[in-house]
């Protein structure tokens, strides 16, 4: 029998706040962080409209360690600080090897990879900075949040663009379920606000020039976010022999792809990852009560991340609760699923339901409850969170309470 799973700890940093009391407050009152950016070294982007970290906390983090680290490490290293200490859980000789982590990331080391150009073709230096290899490598978070917190079990990085901070907490649950660890450390983090990745976005023409509208009729695009989210996930046996409070249960996973378009998503595989998520978790449709939905703004993924939904719930899907805090927080890429576990967690512990925020407009093709605007309380039992992404890559989460 496959072991149980649960969460002991969180923790967080995006723009609407630098830890997880402040970033849940701002979800629970409907507060959107988008807005414009302020980055004098965007130049000549027709879209400078995100949600941004306006300012890092005191994180106490040693300097040797920062200067090896880009953005996207740092924020993976606080949320995962705030989190380990939230378990009350401290590596030391007799469990480092069976404690690890596993982090998301979607674009990695963009700021250090610009400012590696800037160094060498504007301002004529003649080579790159000493830590720009360890800097950028997409396993560098893991990395760096192991050696942080003196994590020497199963530690890697996942990459599947905007899944990929689920498909990393399903692969940590996984070490756990599996044997080869007690206490895995996931989530996903992003640092994408920079003049090449905006750039990239802005011509796929995707981005909204005001604000991120999910399942509004008069929705115009997505909006793009920095931040970091993580959770402390451990064996329930493991959690209960020290006594530890368990926030939630992570009651199973599931994953699929379209095998079909680059960009363009279908239905069945969004629905596919939903069904294999509800008969790992042991969930029937109508036992789940929130679904904290993938809902980036854009006029297709929308509509069919709406249909997929109906199919897989059926009847209950008009009973479901249904938000995308995309709408404060913005997509953020590999960081998303994060965050959006958060969320999930804390509508759990509290009985709250985030709502979609910059709700204007009913949509006749998306025409579930999305919780406009306002927060709703509902005795949340479990929560489903959809992640999908380019490349038609789906992951799926359900936490339950415990």
């Amino acid at each position: 029998m496959l072991k149980r799973v649960v969460i002991t700890g969180i923790g967080g940093i995006c723009g609407l706040g630098n830890d997880v009391p402040a970033i849940w407050s701002a979800m629970r009152e409907g507060r959107s962080a988008i807005g414009p950016i302020d980055n004098p070294s965007l130049h000549d982007l027709k879209v400078k409209v995100g949600s941004e970290i306006k300012a890092l906390p005191d994180h106490g983090i040693d300097r040797k360690q920062v200067v090896s680290m880009d953005r996207f490490s740092l924020l993976a290293v606080i949320a995962a600080r705030e989190a380990m200490q939230q378990s009350g859980l401290v590596a030391h000789a007799d469990n480092t090897y069976r404690m690890g982590a596993v982090v998301g990331i979607g674009v990695a080391g963009f700021e250090t990879i610009e400012e590696n150009y800037r160094a060498i073709l504007i301002d004529g230096r003649n080579r790159a900075a000493i830590f720009t290899v360890p800097k950028v490598m997409p396993g560098a978070a893991a990395g760096q949040v192991s050696m942080n917190l003196g994590l020497r079990g199963p530690v890697f990085g996942a990459t599947s663009a905007c899944a990929s901070a689920n498909h990393a907490i399903a692969s940590a649950a996984d070490q756990i379920r599996l044997g080869r660890a007690d206490v895995m450390v996931a989530g996903g983090t992003e640092a994408p606000l920079v003049w090449g990745v905006l750039k990239g976005w802005e011509a796929l023409r995707v981005l909204s020039p005001d604000t991120c509208r999910p399942f509004s009729a008069d929705r115009q695009g997505l909006s793009l976010g920095e931040g970091a989210g993580m959770a402390v996930l451990e064996s329930y046996d493991h959690a209960m022999a020290r006594g530890a409070t368990i926030l939630a249960e992570i009651a199973g996973a599931g994953l699929s792809a379209d095998a079909s378009d680059i960009v363009a998503p279908t239905v069945e595989g969004p629905e596919a990852a939903m069904r294999f998520c509800l008969v790992d978790a042991g969930l029937n449709p109508e036992d789940v009560d929130y679904l904290n939905a993938h809902g980036t703004g854009t006029k297709a993924n929308d509509q069919i991340e709406t249909a997929a939904i109906k199919r897989v719930f059926g009847e209950h899907a008009r009973a479901l609760s249904v938000s995308s805090t995309k709408s404060m927080h913005a997509h953020c890429l590999g960081a998303s699923g994060g965050l959006e576990m958060i969320a999930c967690v804390m509508a759990i512990r509290d009985g709250i339901v985030p709502p979609t925020a910059n709700y204007r407009e009913p949509d006749p093709e998306c025409d579930l409850d999305v919780t406009p605007n306002v927060a709703r309380e509902r005795k949340v039992r479990a929560a489903l969170s959809n992640s999908f992404a380019f490349g038609g890559t789906n992951a799926v989460l359900a936490f339950k309470a415990i």
